[in-house]
C-alpha cells in the first residue's frame, strides 16, 4: 500500500506525539521512584532512630498477670448492652488504680485481655507478693461494681486470671511516656495457665507459689501441661493465711501482714538508698559516708532488740536510720531536716503511710546535736548514731570526723579536736539501758586514750 505524502506526515506526526507521551510518563515514572526512594530512606532512618531509642534488659525475677474478662455473650439478654459495656470502663479505670498502687506496669489490652507485669521497669523483691495482692483486690473491685449494676446474686461477667514468675526480657522504647515489650517463657505460660482458668478464679504457677505460700491459702488444682516444660501444678489463691487475714474470710490483710510485707520493701529501699548514697555524698565526709549509715542502720537493730521492739518499730526505727544522713548530700548544716524531706518524697513509693512517715521523720530529726529524744525509737538511733563513742575503734573513726571537719576549716590542730573531744565524752550520756550496758564503760576508757594523745 503506498501512502501519500500527506498521509506519511500525519504518521510522523501521531509517532512524535506518542513518544513525547512515553517520554512524559516515564519521567513521571522516575519522579515517582525517586520520591518512593526517598519514603524509604525516611522509613530507614525511623526504624534506626526507633532502634536507637529502645533497649532491651531481662529481668531475672519478674511476675506475668493475664488477665480475660468473659461473659460478653449474657449481653444480649440485657435490655441496653451497650450502656453495660460503657459501664464495663468505669471498672477498667478502677483496675488501673489498683495496679498503680502496686507497682505494677499494663504491658499490653487488646479487646478483653489484659497482660500485667510486676518487677519491671525498675527490680523489686515484692512482686509476686504485690501480683496476688493486685489480682485479689481486682476480683474483690469487680465482685462489688457487678453488685452495684445488677444487685445482690446476679452476675454476668466473670475475670479469669493466670499468674507465673520468672526470668523476661523487656524492651523499653519512648522518650516522653515509656512503654514497655515483655517476652519469654514466663509470659506464654502465664497465657496458658490464664486461658486454663474459669468461674472467676485466680490460678498461679507452682513458681509463683512457692513465693507467695507464706502469705495467702493456695489450693492445688491440678496440673497443666506445658510446651518444652512438661505437667506444671496450679493453684488457686483463697485468701490470706489465717496468721494474716483481719477478717473471718482471708480477704483483708492484717497490721501483721503489712508490716511482714514492708519489711520485704525495705531490702529494696535499703538497696536503693544506699547506691543514691554512694553516688551523691560528697567525697570529703570521711566519717558522714556510706559506712557510718550501714553503722547506724545495724547498731539499731543491735539495741532495737534489746529494748523489746515491735516489727513495726523495728522497721520504722531501721528506715530512719538509712535516711538520717541522705540530707548530707545537699549541705551539711541543717541536714537532718532536709533528711526528713528527702524521706517525705520516697517512703510514699515504698508503701509506708502518712503516719508512719510522720514518725521517722521525727526519728531522723532526734539524731541533731544536741539529741533531745522523746520517745524509746528516737533514745534508740540517738545511741546508734554516736554508739562508736564506746566502741575500741574509737579513735579511728573519730579521726575521720576529725578530717572532714577540718577540710571543711571547722576545726584546728588535732590537740584542738581531742579537747573537744573529751569536753564532749564527759558530757555524753546514753539514752538506754542496751547501749549503756553495751558502751559506757569502754566511753570512759576512750577519755584516758585522748588525754594521753594531747601534747602538753
Amino acid at each position: 500500500m503506498e501512502y501519500t505524502i500527506e498521509e506519511l506526515l500525519k504518521q510522523l506526526e501521531e509517532q512524535k506525539k506518542q513518544n513525547r507521551e512515553l517520554l512524559q510518563r516515564n519521567k513521571e515514572l522516575i519522579e515517582q521512584n525517586n520520591l518512593l526512594n526517598d519514603e524509604i530512606e525516611r522509613l530507614r532512618i525511623r526504624v534506626q532512630h526507633e532502634s536507637a531509642d529502645k533497649k532491651s534488659l531481662r529481668f531475672k525475677m519478674a511476675t506475668v498477670l493475664f488477665a480475660d474478662i468473659r461473659g460478653f455473650t449474657k449481653l444480649s439478654d440485657e435490655a441496653d448492652p451497650q450502656k453495660l459495656i460503657d459501664e464495663l470502663d468505669r471498672f477498667y479505670f478502677i483496675m488501673d488504680g489498683i495496679i498503680k498502687k502496686y507497682n505494677i506496669e499494663k504491658v499490653s489490652s487488646v479487646g478483653d485481655t489484659i497482660m500485667l507485669v510486676g518487677g519491671i521497669p525498675k527490680k523489686n523483691r515484692t512482686n509476686p507478693i504485690e501480683m496476688v495482692l493486685a489480682a485479689m483486690e481486682i476480683q474483690h473491685e469487680f465482685e462489688k461494681f457487678q453488685e452495684e449494676i445488677f444487685g445482690h446474686g446476679k452476675r454476668i461477667w466473670e475475670i479469669n486470671m493466670g499468674i507465673h514468675s520468672g526470668p523476661v526480657t523487656v524492651s523499653i522504647s519512648g522518650k516522653k511516656k515509656e512503654s514497655y515489650e515483655v517476652k519469654g517463657e514466663t509470659v506464654n505460660i502465664a497465657s496458658r495457665i490464664e486461658a486454663a482458668s474459669e468461674n472467676g478464679k485466680i490460678i498461679i504457677s507452682e513458681q509463683t507459689r512457692e513465693l507467695v505460700s507464706a502469705y495467702f491459702r493456695c489450693r492445688y488444682l491440678g496440673k497443666l501441661p506445658v510446651k518444652y516444660v512438661g505437667d506444671m501444678n496450679l493453684y488457686n489463691v483463697n485468701g490470706y493465711l489465717p496468721e494474716f487475714s483481719a477478717d473471718n474470710k482471708g480477704l483483708l490483710p492484717n497490721q501483721t501482714f503489712i508490716t511482714k510485707l514492708q519489711l520485704i520493701r525495705y531490702d529494696d529501699l535499703e538497696e536503693f538508698m544506699l547506691d543514691k548514697l554512694e553516688r551523691e555524698l560528697p567525697k570529703y565526709l570521711y566519717y558522714h559516708n556510706l559506712k557510718h549509715t550501714m553503722d547506724v542502720v545495724i547498731q539499731a537493730e543491735i539495741i532495737g532488740r534489746g529494748e523489746g521492739i515491735s516489727e513495726e518499730e523495728m522497721l520504722l526505727l531501721k528506715t530512719a536510720a538509712l535516711f538520717h544522713d541522705s540530707g548530707q548530700t545537699v549541705q551539711s548544716k541543717g541536714h537532718e531536716q532536709i533528711s526528713a524531706q528527702i524521706a517525705q518524697e520516697i517512703l510514699p513509693k515504698y508503701g509506708y503511710s502518712i503516719e508512719q512517715i510522720n514518725i521517722i521523720c521525727d526519728i531522723i530529726k532526734a539524731t541533731e546535736l544536741p539529741p533531745k529524744p522523746q520517745t524509746l525509737l528516737q533514745n534508740i538511733i540517738c545511741d546508734a548514731d554516736l554508739d562508736y563513742l564506746g566502741r575500741s575503734d574509737f579513735i579511728p573513726v573519730s579521726n575521720t570526723l576529725y578530717k572532714e571537719l577540718h577540710e571543711q576549716k571547722l576545726i584546728g590542730s588535732m590537740d584542738d579536736w581531742n579537747r573537744l573531744q573529751i569536753k564532749f565524752l564527759s558530757a555524753h550520756q546514753y539514752f538506754t539501758e542496751t547501749a549503756n550496758k553495751l558502751r559506757e564503760v569502754n566511753k570512759q576508757t576512750q577519755i584516758e586514750r585522748l588525754k594521753q594523745l594531747i601534747e602538753d
